[in-house]
Protein backbone atom coordinates (compact mmCIF):
# COMPACT_ATOMS: atom_id res chain seq x y z
CA UNK A 1 0.00 0.00 0.00
CA UNK A 2 1.25 3.17 -0.79
CA UNK A 3 2.66 5.26 2.05
CA UNK A 4 1.64 8.71 2.86
CA UNK A 5 2.92 11.02 5.01
CA UNK A 6 0.62 12.42 7.95
CA UNK A 7 1.46 14.82 10.63
CA UNK A 8 -0.03 14.15 14.02
CA UNK A 9 -1.85 17.18 13.92
CA UNK A 10 -3.90 15.80 10.74
CA UNK A 11 -3.82 12.17 12.75
CA UNK A 12 -6.05 13.82 15.79
CA UNK A 13 -8.84 14.85 13.02
CA UNK A 14 -9.54 10.78 13.08
CA UNK A 15 -12.42 8.86 16.12
CA UNK A 16 -12.44 5.19 15.39
CA UNK A 17 -10.94 1.93 15.34
CA UNK A 18 -11.96 -1.52 13.94
CA UNK A 19 -11.50 -4.68 14.96
CA UNK A 20 -10.96 -7.62 12.61
CA UNK A 21 -14.05 -8.78 12.67
CA UNK A 22 -15.52 -5.17 11.33
CA UNK A 23 -15.86 -3.48 8.19
CA UNK A 24 -14.18 -0.22 8.73
CA UNK A 25 -15.57 2.52 7.13
CA UNK A 26 -15.47 6.28 7.54
CA UNK A 27 -17.55 9.70 6.77
CA UNK A 28 -15.02 13.02 6.14
CA UNK A 29 -16.07 16.01 6.05
CA UNK A 30 -15.60 19.61 8.53
CA UNK A 31 -15.78 18.54 11.39
CA UNK A 32 -14.00 21.98 13.11
CA UNK A 33 -13.90 24.82 11.73
CA UNK A 34 -16.64 27.42 9.74
CA UNK A 35 -18.30 25.15 8.12
CA UNK A 36 -18.76 22.60 10.87
CA UNK A 37 -22.37 22.19 10.63
CA UNK A 38 -22.15 20.30 7.17
CA UNK A 39 -19.70 18.05 9.47
CA UNK A 40 -22.02 17.31 12.24
CA UNK A 41 -25.17 16.71 9.23
CA UNK A 42 -22.71 13.74 7.78
CA UNK A 43 -21.66 12.39 10.95
CA UNK A 44 -24.95 12.18 12.37
CA UNK A 45 -26.20 10.38 8.85
CA UNK A 46 -23.28 7.84 9.36
CA UNK A 47 -23.72 6.81 12.39
CA UNK A 48 -27.29 6.73 12.51
CA UNK A 49 -26.70 3.91 8.65
CA UNK A 50 -24.26 2.02 11.05
CA UNK A 51 -26.48 2.01 13.82
CA UNK A 52 -29.50 0.85 11.65
CA UNK A 53 -27.63 -1.73 9.93
CA UNK A 54 -26.29 -3.22 12.55
CA UNK A 55 -28.91 -3.33 14.15
CA UNK A 56 -30.43 -5.47 11.41
CA UNK A 57 -27.65 -7.71 11.80
CA UNK A 58 -24.78 -5.82 9.60
CA UNK A 59 -23.80 -6.09 5.84
CA UNK A 60 -24.09 -9.97 4.15
CA UNK A 61 -20.56 -10.38 2.86
CA UNK A 62 -20.91 -14.00 0.69
CA UNK A 63 -22.64 -16.12 3.39
CA UNK A 64 -20.77 -13.58 6.73
CA UNK A 65 -22.50 -11.27 8.34
CA UNK A 66 -20.47 -8.31 9.35
CA UNK A 67 -20.71 -5.29 11.93
CA UNK A 68 -19.29 -1.82 10.49
CA UNK A 69 -17.34 0.64 12.16
CA UNK A 70 -17.05 3.88 11.91
CA UNK A 71 -14.43 6.52 11.80
CA UNK A 72 -14.94 9.70 11.51
CA UNK A 73 -12.87 12.01 9.94
CA UNK A 74 -12.37 15.92 9.76
CA UNK A 75 -10.70 17.51 7.02
CA UNK A 76 -11.83 21.52 7.81
CA UNK A 77 -12.56 21.41 4.17
CA UNK A 78 -8.72 22.01 3.50
CA UNK A 79 -7.18 20.08 0.56
CA UNK A 80 -4.38 19.31 2.04
CA UNK A 81 -5.91 18.38 5.37
CA UNK A 82 -8.25 16.16 2.84
CA UNK A 83 -5.23 14.28 1.12
CA UNK A 84 -3.86 13.36 5.01
CA UNK A 85 -7.06 12.06 6.30
CA UNK A 86 -7.14 10.00 3.19
CA UNK A 87 -3.91 8.75 3.41
CA UNK A 88 -4.68 7.41 7.26
CA UNK A 89 -7.99 5.95 5.98
CA UNK A 90 -5.98 3.96 3.39
CA UNK A 91 -3.57 2.53 5.90
CA UNK A 92 -6.11 1.89 8.60
CA UNK A 93 -7.56 -0.07 5.72
CA UNK A 94 -11.20 1.54 5.34
CA UNK A 95 -13.07 -0.13 2.25
CA UNK A 96 -15.99 2.90 1.61
CA UNK A 97 -15.89 6.60 2.53
CA UNK A 98 -19.12 8.87 2.68
CA UNK A 99 -17.10 12.26 1.93
CA UNK A 100 -15.94 14.56 1.66
CA UNK A 101 -18.47 17.52 1.83
CA UNK A 102 -16.06 20.56 -0.01
CA UNK A 103 -15.60 19.82 -3.78
CA UNK A 104 -12.15 21.30 -2.70
CA UNK A 105 -11.58 18.54 -0.57
CA UNK A 106 -13.07 15.65 -2.61
CA UNK A 107 -11.23 16.45 -5.43
CA UNK A 108 -8.21 15.86 -4.43
CA UNK A 109 -9.03 12.92 -2.03
CA UNK A 110 -10.16 10.95 -4.47
CA UNK A 111 -7.03 10.54 -6.26
CA UNK A 112 -5.97 8.86 -2.95
CA UNK A 113 -9.00 6.51 -2.77
CA UNK A 114 -8.43 6.14 -6.79
CA UNK A 115 -4.76 4.60 -5.64
CA UNK A 116 -5.87 2.50 -2.71
CA UNK A 117 -8.84 1.10 -4.28
CA UNK A 118 -11.23 2.38 -1.60
CA UNK A 119 -14.94 3.59 -2.65
CA UNK A 120 -15.71 6.85 -2.47
CA UNK A 121 -19.23 7.86 -2.42
CA UNK A 122 -20.02 11.95 -1.53
CA UNK A 123 -23.12 12.92 -0.66
CA UNK A 124 -22.34 16.69 -0.90
CA UNK A 125 -19.59 17.65 -3.51
CA UNK A 126 -21.08 19.26 -6.31
CA UNK A 127 -18.48 20.44 -8.58
CA UNK A 128 -18.88 18.67 -11.96
CA UNK A 129 -15.39 18.00 -12.07
CA UNK A 130 -15.53 15.24 -9.55
CA UNK A 131 -16.76 12.88 -12.16
CA UNK A 132 -16.45 14.48 -15.01
CA UNK A 133 -12.61 14.24 -14.65
CA UNK A 134 -12.98 11.10 -12.39
CA UNK A 135 -9.75 9.95 -10.44
CA UNK A 136 -10.71 6.36 -11.16
CA UNK A 137 -14.20 4.34 -11.44
CA UNK A 138 -14.77 4.42 -7.83
CA UNK A 139 -15.73 7.38 -7.63
CA UNK A 140 -19.22 8.57 -7.17
CA UNK A 141 -21.53 11.26 -5.57
CA UNK A 142 -25.41 10.94 -4.38
CA UNK A 143 -25.92 14.10 -4.52
CA UNK A 144 -26.39 17.05 -8.07
CA UNK A 145 -23.98 19.01 -9.86
CA UNK A 146 -23.29 22.60 -9.97
CA UNK A 147 -23.92 22.52 -13.69
CA UNK A 148 -27.59 21.37 -12.53
CA UNK A 149 -28.37 23.82 -9.97
CA UNK A 150 -26.84 26.72 -12.04
CA UNK A 151 -29.12 26.05 -14.92
CA UNK A 152 -32.37 26.30 -12.24
CA UNK A 153 -30.78 29.49 -10.54
CA UNK A 154 -29.75 31.15 -13.62
CA UNK A 155 -33.54 30.29 -15.30
CA UNK A 156 -34.80 31.68 -12.15
CA UNK A 157 -32.65 34.81 -12.13
CA UNK A 158 -33.32 35.28 -15.80
CA UNK A 159 -37.21 35.16 -15.25
CA UNK A 160 -38.16 35.82 -12.00
CA UNK A 161 -35.44 39.30 -11.43
CA UNK A 162 -35.84 39.69 -15.25
CA UNK A 163 -34.66 43.64 -15.87
CA UNK A 164 -33.27 44.00 -12.73
CA UNK A 165 -29.77 44.57 -11.97
CA UNK A 166 -28.34 41.44 -10.56
CA UNK A 167 -24.20 40.86 -9.23
CA UNK A 168 -22.88 37.66 -8.88
CA UNK A 169 -20.07 37.03 -6.69
CA UNK A 170 -18.09 33.60 -5.35
CA UNK A 171 -15.52 33.02 -2.68
CA UNK A 172 -12.79 31.79 -5.30
CA UNK A 173 -13.40 28.23 -3.77
CA UNK A 174 -14.34 25.25 -6.19
CA UNK A 175 -17.75 25.28 -4.79
CA UNK A 176 -18.37 28.62 -4.72
CA UNK A 177 -16.78 29.88 -7.96
CA UNK A 178 -18.13 26.88 -9.83
CA UNK A 179 -22.09 27.44 -8.77
CA UNK A 180 -21.48 30.95 -9.81
CA UNK A 181 -20.01 30.71 -13.21
CA UNK A 182 -22.52 28.16 -13.73
CA UNK A 183 -25.32 30.08 -12.89
CA UNK A 184 -24.31 33.06 -15.01
CA UNK A 185 -24.07 30.99 -17.68
CA UNK A 186 -27.40 30.07 -17.32
CA UNK A 187 -28.41 33.38 -16.63
CA UNK A 188 -27.08 34.24 -19.90
CA UNK A 189 -28.33 31.69 -21.98
CA UNK A 190 -32.02 32.61 -20.60
CA UNK A 191 -31.33 35.94 -21.82
CA UNK A 192 -30.11 37.82 -19.05
CA UNK A 193 -27.03 39.34 -18.01
CA UNK A 194 -25.30 40.35 -14.67
CA UNK A 195 -24.50 43.77 -13.52
CA UNK A 196 -21.77 42.87 -11.35
CA UNK A 197 -18.95 39.58 -10.74
CA UNK A 198 -16.48 39.51 -9.28
CA UNK A 199 -14.91 37.37 -5.91
CA UNK A 200 -14.86 37.89 -2.64
CA UNK A 201 -12.34 35.97 0.59
CA UNK A 202 -14.15 33.78 2.58
CA UNK A 203 -13.42 33.78 6.20
CA UNK A 204 -13.85 37.63 6.40
CA UNK A 205 -16.55 39.34 9.12
CA UNK A 206 -16.48 42.71 7.34
CA UNK A 207 -18.43 42.87 3.71
CA UNK A 208 -19.10 46.65 4.68
CA UNK A 209 -16.93 47.52 1.44
CA UNK A 210 -18.64 44.94 -0.93
CA UNK A 211 -22.33 46.05 0.21
CA UNK A 212 -21.10 49.62 -0.16
CA UNK A 213 -20.36 48.95 -3.48
CA UNK A 214 -23.66 46.74 -4.57
CA UNK A 215 -25.45 49.92 -2.83
CA UNK A 216 -23.89 52.12 -5.59
CA UNK A 217 -24.27 50.12 -8.04
CA UNK A 218 -28.42 49.67 -7.15
CA UNK A 219 -28.19 46.14 -7.08
CA UNK A 220 -31.26 44.55 -7.03
CA UNK A 221 -30.25 40.70 -6.56
CA UNK A 222 -27.19 39.51 -5.11
CA UNK A 223 -25.94 35.96 -5.91
CA UNK A 224 -23.54 34.21 -3.79
CA UNK A 225 -21.57 31.41 -4.92
CA UNK A 226 -20.20 30.30 -1.34
CA UNK A 227 -21.51 29.03 2.11
CA UNK A 228 -23.86 30.82 4.70
CA UNK A 229 -21.36 31.96 7.18
CA UNK A 230 -20.40 34.48 4.40
CA UNK A 231 -23.89 35.02 3.14
CA UNK A 232 -25.63 35.43 6.37
CA UNK A 233 -22.72 38.40 7.12
CA UNK A 234 -23.27 39.99 3.39
CA UNK A 235 -27.40 39.94 4.31
CA UNK A 236 -26.75 41.53 7.40
CA UNK A 237 -24.82 44.21 6.94
CA UNK A 238 -26.89 44.94 3.69
CA UNK A 239 -29.90 45.25 5.83
CA UNK A 240 -27.66 47.53 8.07
CA UNK A 241 -26.78 49.77 5.32
CA UNK A 242 -30.74 49.92 4.15
CA UNK A 243 -30.44 47.75 1.39
CA UNK A 244 -33.45 45.48 0.36
CA UNK A 245 -31.45 43.70 -2.38
CA UNK A 246 -32.91 40.42 -2.47
CA UNK A 247 -29.84 37.32 -1.67
CA UNK A 248 -30.35 34.00 -3.54
CA UNK A 249 -27.34 31.08 -3.66
CA UNK A 250 -27.06 27.44 -3.14
CA UNK A 251 -27.27 24.47 -1.35
CA UNK A 252 -24.51 25.64 1.33
CA UNK A 253 -27.08 27.40 3.12
CA UNK A 254 -29.38 24.47 3.88
CA UNK A 255 -28.54 24.80 7.69
CA UNK A 256 -30.19 26.72 10.55
CA UNK A 257 -26.78 27.87 11.17
CA UNK A 258 -27.51 30.55 8.42
CA UNK A 259 -30.57 32.02 10.37
CA UNK A 260 -29.04 32.06 13.51
CA UNK A 261 -26.34 34.30 11.87
CA UNK A 262 -28.82 36.45 9.64
CA UNK A 263 -31.82 36.77 12.21
CA UNK A 264 -34.71 38.44 10.53
CA UNK A 265 -32.33 39.89 8.14
CA UNK A 266 -31.80 36.55 6.43
CA UNK A 267 -36.21 36.89 5.38
CA UNK A 268 -36.93 36.18 2.26
CA UNK A 269 -33.57 34.49 1.17
CA UNK A 270 -33.89 32.23 -1.35
CA UNK A 271 -31.46 28.70 -2.34
CA UNK A 272 -31.44 25.98 -4.44
CA UNK A 273 -31.43 22.25 -3.26
CA UNK A 274 -32.54 18.98 -4.01
CA UNK A 275 -36.30 18.12 -2.99
CA UNK A 276 -36.99 17.94 0.38
CA UNK A 277 -35.68 14.40 0.87
CA UNK A 278 -37.36 14.45 4.94
CA UNK A 279 -40.66 14.61 2.76
CA UNK A 280 -39.86 11.31 1.42
CA UNK A 281 -41.90 8.50 2.17
CA UNK A 282 -38.83 6.02 1.83
CA UNK A 283 -37.08 8.59 4.74
CA UNK A 284 -39.99 8.87 7.05
CA UNK A 285 -38.79 5.83 9.54
CA UNK A 286 -35.36 6.94 9.10
CA UNK A 287 -36.54 10.50 9.94
CA UNK A 288 -38.30 9.72 13.30
CA UNK A 289 -35.62 8.18 14.77
CA UNK A 290 -33.72 11.23 14.23
CA UNK A 291 -36.23 13.23 15.74
CA UNK A 292 -36.43 10.67 18.36
CA UNK A 293 -33.37 11.54 19.29
CA UNK A 294 -33.59 15.62 18.78
CA UNK A 295 -31.55 15.55 15.66
CA UNK A 296 -33.74 17.57 12.52
CA UNK A 297 -32.40 15.48 9.44
CA UNK A 298 -31.62 18.54 7.12
CA UNK A 299 -29.49 19.54 4.78
CA UNK A 300 -27.05 16.03 3.94
CA UNK A 301 -27.62 13.89 6.91
CA UNK A 302 -29.67 11.78 4.75
CA UNK A 303 -27.57 11.92 1.67
CA UNK A 304 -24.96 10.54 4.09
CA UNK A 305 -27.59 8.01 5.02
CA UNK A 306 -28.12 6.88 1.73
CA UNK A 307 -24.26 6.83 0.92
CA UNK A 308 -24.02 4.41 3.00
CA UNK A 309 -26.85 2.60 2.20
CA UNK A 310 -26.19 2.19 -1.71
CA UNK A 311 -22.41 1.34 -0.40
CA UNK A 312 -24.03 -1.77 1.44
CA UNK A 313 -26.37 -2.61 -1.31
CA UNK A 314 -23.51 -2.87 -3.45
CA UNK A 315 -21.34 -5.18 -1.38
CA UNK A 316 -24.20 -7.33 -0.96
CA UNK A 317 -24.83 -7.85 -4.55
CA UNK A 318 -21.10 -8.66 -5.08
CA UNK A 319 -20.96 -10.62 -2.20
CA UNK A 320 -17.41 -9.18 -2.12
CA UNK A 321 -15.62 -6.47 -0.45
CA UNK A 322 -13.19 -6.20 -3.29
CA UNK A 323 -13.52 -2.95 -4.80
CA UNK A 324 -13.57 -4.04 -8.22
CA UNK A 325 -16.50 -6.15 -7.89
CA UNK A 326 -18.02 -3.44 -5.72
CA UNK A 327 -17.65 -0.86 -8.09
CA UNK A 328 -19.33 -3.19 -10.98
CA UNK A 329 -22.16 -3.85 -8.40
CA UNK A 330 -22.47 0.20 -7.96
CA UNK A 331 -22.48 0.86 -11.63
CA UNK A 332 -25.06 -1.81 -12.80
CA UNK A 333 -27.36 -1.73 -9.43
CA UNK A 334 -30.50 0.03 -8.72
CA UNK A 335 -30.80 1.20 -4.86
CA UNK A 336 -33.07 1.77 -2.32
CA UNK A 337 -32.43 4.11 -0.04
CA UNK A 338 -34.01 7.33 2.14
CA UNK A 339 -33.22 9.87 -0.97
CA UNK A 340 -35.64 7.24 -3.16
CA UNK A 341 -34.26 4.80 -5.53
CA UNK A 342 -31.59 5.61 -8.07
CA UNK A 343 -28.96 4.32 -9.98
CA UNK A 344 -25.19 5.88 -10.72
CA UNK A 345 -25.03 6.81 -14.34
CA UNK A 346 -21.83 6.51 -16.44
CA UNK A 347 -19.72 9.07 -14.69
CA UNK A 348 -20.85 8.12 -11.35
CA UNK A 349 -23.72 10.80 -10.92
CA UNK A 350 -27.13 9.92 -9.43
CA UNK A 351 -30.32 9.69 -11.22
CA UNK A 352 -32.24 11.57 -8.55
CA UNK A 353 -34.62 14.54 -9.10
CA UNK A 354 -33.44 18.27 -10.19
CA UNK A 355 -32.58 21.35 -7.78
CA UNK A 356 -35.68 23.35 -6.34
CA UNK A 357 -35.85 26.35 -4.88
CA UNK A 358 -36.57 27.51 -1.12
CA UNK A 359 -37.10 30.25 0.97
CA UNK A 360 -36.07 31.40 4.22
CA UNK A 361 -38.64 32.69 6.58
CA UNK A 362 -39.08 33.24 10.76
CA UNK A 363 -36.13 30.96 10.80
CA UNK A 364 -36.94 27.94 8.37
CA UNK A 365 -36.80 27.20 4.65
CA UNK A 366 -40.00 25.73 2.90
CA UNK A 367 -39.77 24.83 -0.91
CA UNK A 368 -40.80 26.83 -3.31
Amino acid sequence: MKKLLLTAAFATGLTGAATAADINIATVGPMTGQYASFGQQMKAGAEQAVADINAAGGVKVGGAMMKLKLTVGDDACDPKQAVAVAGKLAADKVQFVAGHFCSGSSIPASKVYAEEGIIQISPASTNPKLTDNRAGPNVYRVCGRDDQQGSVAGKYLATVFKGKKIAIIHDKTAYGKGLADETRKALKSNGGSEAMYEAYTAGEKDYTALVSKLKQAGIDVLYVGGYHTEAGLMVRQMRNQGMKTVLVSGDALVTKEYWQITGPAGEGTLMTFSPDPRLNPAAADVVKAFKAKKIEPEGYVLYTYAAVQAWKQAVETAGSLDAGKVIKALDAGKFKTVLGSFSFDKKGDPTLPPYVFYKWSKGNYTQQ
